[in-house]
C-alpha cells in the first residue's frame, strides 16, 4: 500500500529533486514490505560494507571517462560489482549509488529489471538453461529436469553446498545450436544431451 501511494505521487511531482527524495521513500517503502528471501541478506549485506578493490575502482574511474555522464556507467559499474561481491545485494546497490551519485532507487530498479544481475547470492556454477522457442523444441524441458533431479533442485534455487544454482532463461542467440546452457556469464555449453549435460555436471562437481 505503502508503495503503490508513493507512485501516484511521484506521477504528481513536476520537480526532479523532488521525484529523487520520493524515488529514495519508495526503495525503503519497498525494502520494508519486501518479503523475500534476500532480507537476511540485507542486514548482513549491510554490516559488511561492500567496496571495490583497488583495481576495481581503477577499472571504474577509467570507464567513466567514456560516459557522458555517470548514471550512462550505471550498467557496467554492476557488472563489476557482481564480479566483485558474487551478487549486487542491497548494501552493493547503496555503494553503487553513491559512486555515481544516484538515488538507491534507481539502482534497484535496474538490478531488479535485468536478469544478468543477481538479486541474490548464486552458486559457483550458475548454470542458465534457454527455455525460448528454438530449445523448447529441442528438448530443453528434458535438459531442465535432468539438472534438477541430479541436483535436487528446481529453477531459481542453489544446491545446499553453493556449488550449482538453476536458471531457466529466454533466448541466448544460439537457436542453430540449441538446446543449449550458459554457464556463467562467460561460455556457452551447446547441443544438450540429457547425457551430455549430466557429464557437465559431473566435471564441474570435480573442479
Amino acid at each position: 500500500m505503502v508503495a503503490t501511494q508513493a507512485q501516484i505521487g511521484y506521477l504528481l511531482l513536476d520537480s526532479q529533486p523532488a521525484r529523487d527524495r520520493l524515488k529514495d521513500l519508495l526503495y525503503f517503502a519497498y525494502s520494508m514490505e519486501s518479503k523475500s528471501d534476500s532480507g537476511s541478506a540485507t542486514t548482513e549485506g549491510r554490516a559488511a560494507s561492500p567496496a571495490f578493490s583497488e583495481d576495481g575502482l581503477r577499472e571504474h574511474r577509467e570507464l567513466l571517462t567514456h560516459y557522458p555522464t555517470r548514471q550512462a556507467a550505471l550498467i557496467p559499474t554492476l557488472w563489476i560489482a557482481q564480479r566483485e561481491f558474487g551478487w549486487i545485494s542491497p548494501a552493493a546497490e547503496h555503494y553503487v549509488a553513491r559512486l555515481l551519485d544516484l538515488p538507491p532507487s534507481h539502482i534497484r530498479a535496474v538490478v531488479t529489471f535485468y536478469t544478468m544481475f543477481y538479486a541474490k547470492p548464486v552458486g559457483r556454477w550458475h548454470l542458465e538453461v534457454c527455455t525460448n522457442v528454438s530449445c523448447w523444441l529441442r528438448g530443453s524441458t528434458r535438459i531442465v529436469d535432468c539438472i534438477g533431479k541430479k541436483l535436487g533442485i528446481k529453477p531459481g534455487e542453489t544446491t545446499s553446498d553453493g556449488k550449482f544454482t538453476l536458471t531457466t532463461v529466454q533466448c541466448l542467440a544460439s537457436c542453430g545450436t540449441a538446446p543449449m546452457l550458459q554457464l556463467n556469464h562467460d561460455r556457452f555449453i551447446e547441443n544438450l544431451t540429457p547425457e551430455s549435460t549430466l557429464e557437465l555436471i559431473d566435471e564441474l562437481s570435480s573442479k
